[in-house]
């Protein structure tokens, strides 16, 4: 039998060169490989390893250490008693790995330990991995709200993430750093901050800002030529507080659905192209677009989207196995398609049909709403012939219901206007910018008790 290929953990062809930025200081291949060996050596027995470290240089060092030490990382999409529960019947010997506060957690906890002050000089033994090794397990929620879990080799996600390098343009010859909004424990903020980080030869910023000054103090403090990699929800927020913003090289978006205004309006901002990214926890990243110019997306190479089943599969280059995607795909040719909404999204009311991403865009069009989303409510009524009622939440600050209602009547037709439409003063996004099916329930839950 041939041997199997090997893979390096990291692909900076110097042990010299900087894989990241951690307070300022610049932290080489050689410190990293270094960090990720005295972390394997800690591990305690068992197969597996949740990594909950916030800080990107810790995440990024725990999954290299789980690698070394022949450890599985599982990455789930929340962090709730729930799902740890579950992963606990996964996979009983798991630990959590983290840098926070570890009480009251359902499974064993280890706290990152202390790292070596100094490392010695000398030959960097960058670690070769096999190709099919399982290195992590992935979670979506499922239907049922049960984690469901998706392997991922180390060849598929080196695969992956080096296309994705290529697509961004992403050069060792003019290593760029990677300042993230997004978690590295999010499917995207792993992919696209810490791996493509490790196989394209370029930097990551340790820290994960979030409010709009903290993001721009990043970016500018950040080593040239930066690159922002964020979401819809973050660049809305960025760009409505009228910060000043430095230059970056590049702009990055994924997790929701990217309206060509913000996008234009964050490359005006800048003063760079915004790339936006296509993928699921499932497939991981597919395809990218420049959303400002295009509404076409364009495959990475290898990768197939075939129509069966009444849906659309993808399948090939990283793919572990076909999967079905979550959207509405209309073919272009056979590199490029355009999305025409997601499945779960549309939305029929007494025969008119339409989609919560389109009724979310027209929601944060109207001058004065600062975020929002519908939301399509449980049937918890037994008749069948009764009218499904749509909800929205909006973050509106001095207007009331009726005028939000009625400028949304000149956007909608009246059978998808929201009853009830909920004002509040921030919308609980997650991490990523989403608002979860469960969190939009509470909210509805609440406003009704409030009103007993």
């Amino acid at each position: 039998m041939p041997p199997l290929p090997l893979l390096p953990l990291v692909s900076h062809t110097h042990a010299d060169a900087v894989v990241a930025w951690r307070n300022g200081e610049a932290i080489t291949v050689r410190r990293f490989i270094a960090d990720a060996r005295h972390i394997a050596a800690t591990l305690p027995p068992g197969r597996h390893i949740l990594n909950a470290c916030e800080d990107r240089y810790h995440f990024a060092v725990g999954f290299a250490a789980g690698i070394i030490a022949r450890r599985i990382n599982l990455l789930p999409s929340t962090y709730t008693p729930e799902t740890l529960r579950h992963l606990a019947v996964f996979a009983p010997d798991t630990t959590v790995l983290t840098d926070g506060d570890a009480t009251g957690l359902p499974l064993p906890a280890m706290h990152f330990p202390d790292l070596p002050a100094t490392v010695a000089n000398g030959p960097c033994d960058i670690p070769q991995i096999e190709a099919d090794r399982l290195v992590a397990w992935v979670f979506t929620s499922g239907s049922t709200g049960t984690p469901v879990p998706h392997r991922k080799t180390w060849g598929r996600l080196v695969i992956n993430v080096r296309a994705e390098g290529t697509a961004l343009g992403l050069d060792p010859a003019r290593p760029a750093t990677l300042v993230g909004t997004v978690p590295p424990q999010h499917m995207y903020g792993f992919e696209s901050t810490v791996l493509v980080a490790l196989q394209s030869g370029v930097a990551f910023d340790a820290g994960r800002p979030f409010y709009p000054a903290d993001i721009a103090a990043t970016l500018a403090r950040a080593a040239t030529p930066a690159v922002l990699v964020t979401t819809p929800f973050h660049l809305r927020s960025l760009l409505g507080e009228k910060v000043a913003l430095p230059p970056v090289a590049l702009v990055v978006s994924a997790t929701a659905p990217l309206p060509v205004a913000l996008a234009r309006e964050a490359e005006a901002a800048f003063g760079s192209p915004l790339l936006e990214i296509y993928g699921s926890t499932e497939t991981g990243q597919i395809a990218t677009r420049r959303s400002a110019t295009t509404e076409e997306w364009t495959l990475f190479p290898d990768i197939e989207l075939q129509a069966r089943d009444n849906a659309t599969w993808a399948s090939g280059g990283h793919i572990e196995q076909a999967m079905p995607l979550g959207d509405i795909v209309e073919h272009v040719d056979a590199h490029r398609f355009l999305l025409k909404g997601r499945n779960a999204d549309l939305v029929n009311i007494a025969g008119k049909r339409t989609s919560l991403g389109w009724l979310n865009q027209q929601l944060l069009t109207i001058p004065g709403v600062t975020d929002g989303c519908f939301h399509l409510p449980d049937d918890d009524t037994d008749d069948s012939a009764a009218v499904v009622r749509l909800a929205a939440f909006a973050v509106a600050p001095g207007m009331d219901a009726a005028t939000l209602l009625a400028a949304l009547r000149q956007r909608v037709d009246p059978v998808f206007l929201p009853r009830p439409l909920v004002l509040l003063d921030a919308l609980p996004r997650n991490a990523t910018g989403k608002m979860p099916r469960a969190t939009c329930e509470t909210l509805l839950a609440a406003r009704r008790e409030s009103r007993v």
